[in-house]
């Protein structure tokens, strides 16, 4: 049997440095030697190394900073996403994207995996700009999730934005998993049950005083709702009584 061959991107990341510790077989380039928006230094570092696949997580995900400078999100999250699915398409690798939440234009919650998309900021069209670059490859995995640090990073939380938000250890246990999932290609939501983000941050840390936000004091839009339908992931993964990963 052919060994299952991983290279991961953005390993210098907050998913990528917990991807490192669940996958210490697979290859981490660094963007230097795996540059997404320079396509033939891509090539030229896959070449004959006979990876399997490509586990996308490179982006540039600040909202508020992509506003400022799109075209930056332009370039790494679209095109250089792109770039990424014409290197598995030419080497015959899979293409494992992870996605976002906010592909959703959070009206209403529980989204499942066939529900449309309408973003409502620049980040999110970005990402989504990276799905459809997936969509028209068919041996690729696109991973809609969220996640936020081990520790919640702020002093204010939103009272009125809901979300399947876990932090990045459980979502990278998660992702790396289904890495390894050779014939599942499509759509996969994951994440964990729908709360607030207030309500998020106090699971992590329920002693600390977190101060509450609205959504309407931060000067970049936030969609209400996004949190996602994760019956299918639960489904292909969960026993009753017991959770994979």
């Amino acid at each position: 049997m052919k060994k299952w061959n991983l290279l991961v991107t953005g390993g210098s990341g907050l998913l990528g440095g917990e991807l490192r510790r669940l996958l210490p077989d697979a290859s981490f380039p660094t963007s230097k030697e795996f540059n997404v928006t320079d396509y033939p230094r891509m090539d030229a570092y896959v070449r004959e190394k006979g990876y399997s696949a490509v586990l996308h997580a490179a982006a540039f995900t600040s909202p508020p900073r992509i506003d400022k400078d799109p075209m930056s999100a332009l370039e790494v999250n679209i095109v250089g996403s792109a770039n990424v699915v014409k290197l598995c398409i030419n080497h015959g690798m899979k293409f494992i994207y992870v996605s976002t939440d906010y592909v959703f234009k959070g009206d209403k919650g529980g989204y499942a995996e066939e529900d449309e998309v309408h973003p409502v900021n620049k980040y999110a069209w970005s990402k989504l700009g990276g799905e459809c670059a997936a969509r028209l490859y068919d041996n690729s995995l696109i991973i809609r999730t969220t996640f936020g640090p081990n520790v919640f990073p702020f002093e204010k939380a939103f009272t009125d934005q809901w979300t399947s938000r876990e932090c990045v250890r459980a979502t990278a246990r998660k992702i790396a998993a289904l890495a390894q999932e050779a014939d599942l290609t499509g759509i996969l939501h994951i994440g964990g049950g729908r709360k607030t983000v207030m309500e998020y941050a106090q699971s992590l840390d329920p002693a600390r005083d977190i101060k509450p936000l609205s959504i309407k004091d931060v000067a970049f839009r936030v969609p209400v709702d996004t949190s996602l339908d994760t019956r299918k992931y639960q489904t292909l993964f969960e026993k009753p009584g017991e959770k994979k990963p």
